[in-house]
């Protein structure tokens, strides 16, 4: 029984043969040699057991079944041409379904004001955005880009630095006018405090940059929260101390809202990063979004 491939090897080069008029110029077009050309339309005969072409050493002319048979195979191979070069485009051409997870803060703060943009210049882009601070599983649940900050596991995902985000310890300054201002990490035990349910690290804060002494304090908190957006309000309304990457926090920052702590024990700025499956076959939708987040981000806040 014939297979798909015994029905279309050989297809293309009988028609390249008929449409050169011969051996030697199809061969050419073709990249292949004159012998190679000439076997496998001889192989495709003898799959289809019917002779295609009368040969002499000087003309070349189709048989009646050969007639037939190139009509339908070159509207064939046309037909599968076509159909790459449209594959083709689109490669070229962001279009299509974009999923999209980002930290409910960096949406706030930037990426709801850069949507707009991007989708008045890829018109052909649709967009499923998910707002969350939940660690979300890429491949699994068929994001296309998620942005996410910290220090990244070795998950064989590729990861594109956008900026670099400090990790700040905060209060409002009506709570440290009512309970004091630590000076250390330790005074944070005599504090009230509000946590972020996904830290690696859930009972321990650790402090210090590269080369310094690491500080760890065991906290307690009063509130632990799956939202740095619920840790933001809870800080602004004076109830107590939290951590946040400054990019979730820096309008409140630079409007006095919110007061910085312990910045001579900070840490090291971590960084936030555009993850996606492969570079691989990377599609020109992902492509775009990725490049777009990277320049928006670099006037926003610096990389290193």
């Amino acid at each position: 029984m014939d297979n798909n491939r015994d029905l279309f090897d050989g297809m293309a080069i009988f028609c390249a043969v008929v449409d050169a008029n011969g051996f030697a110029a199809a061969a050419e077009r073709l990249g292949h040699s004159a012998s190679h050309v000439s076997k496998e339309v001889a192989r495709l005969e003898a799959r289809l057991g019917a002779r295609l072409l009368n040969r002499t050493t000087r003309t070349l002319s189709l048989t009646d079944v050969g007639q037939t048979y190139y009509e339908q195979a070159h509207r064939i191979v046309e037909d599968a041409r076509e159909i790459r070069n449209s594959i083709l485009s689109i490669g070229d051409k962001p279009m299509g379904l974009l999923r999209v997870s980002v930290p409910v803060s960096f949406a706030r703060n930037y990426l709801d004001g850069w949507l707009p943009e991007f989708m008045r210049t890829y018109g052909d882009v649709r967009l499923h955005v998910e707002a969350s601070d939940r660690m979300v599983d890429v491949v699994a649940e068929g994001f296309d880009v998620v942005v996410r900050a910290g220090r990244l596991d070795d998950t064989g995902l590729i990861a594109r630095k956008l900026m670099m985000s400090r990790l700040l310890t905060v209060a409002s300054p009506q709570y440290l006018t009512r309970n004091g201002t630590p000076d250390t990490p330790g005074a944070l035990v005599d504090h009230t405090l509000i946590d972020f349910s996904y830290r690696k690290t859930a009972t321990v804060w650790e402090y210090g940059r590269p080369g310094a002494k690491k500080v760890s304090v065991s906290v307690s908190p009063r509130l632990v929260c799956n939202s740095a957006d619920t840790e933001l309000a809870v800080a602004l309304a004076g109830v107590g101390i939290t951590r946040l990457p400054s990019m979730a926090c820096e309008r409140e920052l630079a409007s006095g809202a919110l007061v910085p702590l312990l910045t001579r024990f900070e840490e090291e700025p971590i960084g936030v990063y555009a993850i996606y499956p492969s570079r691989t076959h990377l599609a020109a939708k992902v492509r775009a979004f990725v490049d777009y987040l990277s320049d928006k981000c670099s006037k926003a806040a610096p990389t290193d």
